[in-house]
């Protein structure tokens, strides 16, 4: 099934219009509304802001962290888990 996507600002609390989508009378659809953040935060570093920010090797040294790769990726997909 191929989505169709649109962006739409609502003028009225709680109404949405949707008008010419490309479906036919009877016709079963999905509807999945999904509210973007009022303002969206771009955070962005050089290499050099990156390297000097603390960040990079934030976690060397801990005793229980063996594998970093595998640590990040369980960080991951607890992150994923949480919504």
């Amino acid at each position: 099934m191929k989505a169709l996507h649109i962006h739409k600002t609502l003028e009225k609390d709680s109404e949405l219009y949707l008008t010419e989508l490309p479906y036919k009378k009877g016709q079963l659809v999905e509807i999945i509304v999904q509210a973007e953040p009022l303002e969206k935060v771009k955070i962005a570093f050089t290499a050099r802001q990156l390297r000097d920010s603390g960040l990079v090797g934030l976690w060397k040294g801990h005793k229980d962290i063996k594998d970093s790769s595998d640590f990040a990726r369980e960080l991951r997909e607890k992150a994923q888990r949480r919504n």
